[in-house]
């Protein structure tokens, strides 16, 4: 039995033990309770073998649009140099597959193994359109049937060739479940990761990895994807490890950034874990963050070009700080029913966004890629079904127009749509 997570507090609160999951509704087809997922830190709370093709060479297009025989490479001149041209960035939120998840995906597998492609297979269209894509692949797998959900997540490493074949290139890993199963679960998942192909950033087996950038390519730019949490919900760095995962702090955020551009990166993307969990505003610690890393500059050009926030558990806002887009938090793109802090099911824990932001190349050497369009796709992820729900196509269907117009809200409550940011068409 994995051991319940206390809630971490500041240091002068004690404890208070996790809530428990409740009973599946009679009435209803059975799903599995999710726990209130717990932990304080600065008022932000702690949450509760398919063929896969290699990602795309730098400057190709990804499935769906296959250049004439003969021609160069989008982005490419005729003598295969890649030239700068202008890519999409997508980024979704939390995948958090509780035990309902892992038996979803065992029922689509037909009783071979776990099959996870169905349930994010909603996302496919939006993700796999993208040049880049980004996910947060918030728990660690598990080994030989070894699965469970809340509270210590380990995941079946399945769910890693699913997130491939669905179109992401990377995904960020810092999370406060990364040491559920200790340095194991670490090794694991990046494993699992490197094995189909996805990139990963935020957790590291060894120092020269944990020491090494992240790096992508779009458009003929080098994207650099770094990320930290807040905490690790009590659980001790593993010995000998200090560096196994990476923390939130601002300066060192900041020496990643700067040592990314360093490496050659064109573009610094930054995946904190953060937040207070079933608040749609972002909290006091959040907007500080944000105000600091976001103006924070190397001779007069930005460390960091765009900001995707996860963990709360709720779609939270976007918004320009300081020049630079902030998605707060995505919400969770793959969950099981939420429970919320009261011991209410709340839907708002199955709302989440796609963020996508279209990158321009600078017009000289050396300048800043700027973002030309940023965009959001409202996206729910139903517990019933097990399956991920783009919203603005499910409200053409005349269903979830209520659910899809709340996130809407939410993510324009700070201004954004002031600011540039377009619901995607």
């Amino acid at each position: 039995m994995p051991r319940p997570i206390s809630r971490p507090t500041r240091p002068t609160r004690p404890a208070r033990p996790a809530r428990l999951t409740r009973p599946p509704r009679p009435a209803r087809r059975a799903r599995h309770g999710v726990a209130a997922l717990t932990a304080l830190l600065l008022g932000a709370t702690a949450c509760a073998t398919e063929q896969h093709t290699p990602p795309a060479d730098p400057g190709t297009p990804k499935a769906g649009s296959s250049p004439r025989p003969g021609s160069p490479k989008p982005g490419a001149s005729a003598n295969g140099a890649v030239e700068p041209r202008a890519f999409t960035l997508a980024a979704s939120g939390d995948v958090l597959p509780h035990d309902s998840i892992i038996r979803q995906a065992a029922a689509d597998a037909d009783g071979d193994g776990y099959d996870f492609r169905k349930i994010l297979a909603g996302a496919g269209p939006v993700i796999s359109k993208a040049d880049l894509a980004l996910c947060h692949m918030e728990t660690v797998y598990g080994a030989d049937g070894d699965y469970s959900g809340y509270p210590a997540f380990k995941s079946p490493p399945q769910i890693a060739r699913a997130l491939a074949d669905t179109g992401y290139d990377g995904c960020s890993t810092a999370s406060n479940h990364t040491l559920d199963d200790g340095a194991d679960g670490i090794d694991r998942t990046l494993g699992a990761l490197d094995k189909a192909g996805v990139k990963h950033a935020g957790s590291a087996r060894t120092e020269k990895e944990a020491r090494t950038t992240t790096m992508l390519s779009a458009g003929g730019a080098k994207v650099a994807h770094i990320a930290a949490t807040y905490g690790t919900n009590g659980y001790l760095l593993p010995e000998g490890r200090p560096w196994a995962v990476n923390m939130l702090d601002k300066d060192k955020v900041i020496a990643e950034a700067r040592a990314a551009r360093k490496a050659g990166a064109d573009v610094v993307v930054f995946s904190p874990h953060w937040g207070t969990e079933w608040q749609n505003e972002p909290d006091a610690q959040q907007l500080r963050l944000a105000e600091e890393l976001t103006a924070s500059r190397t001779a007069g050009r930005p460390d960091i070009d765009l900001i995707i926030g996860t963990h709360a558990h709720v779609p939270q806002a976007y918004e320009k700080v300081n020049g630079t887009w902030v998605v707060y938090g995505m919400g969770d793109q793959v969950a099981g029913e939420m429970i919320n802090h009261d011991g209410a099911q709340d839907d708002r824990g199955n709302q989440s966004t796609i963020g996508r932001f279209t990158f321009a190349p600078p017009k000289s050497p050396g300048g800043r890629w700027k973002v030309t369009r940023a965009e959001f796709v409202p996206f729910f992820f139903d517990p019933d079904a097990g399956r991920a729900l783009n919203l603005d196509e499910a409200a053409q269907r005349g269903a979830y127009e209520e659910t899809r117009d709340r996130v809407r809200r939410v993510v324009l409550s700070q201004g954004a749509a002031k600011q540039g940011l377009a619901a995607a068409k």
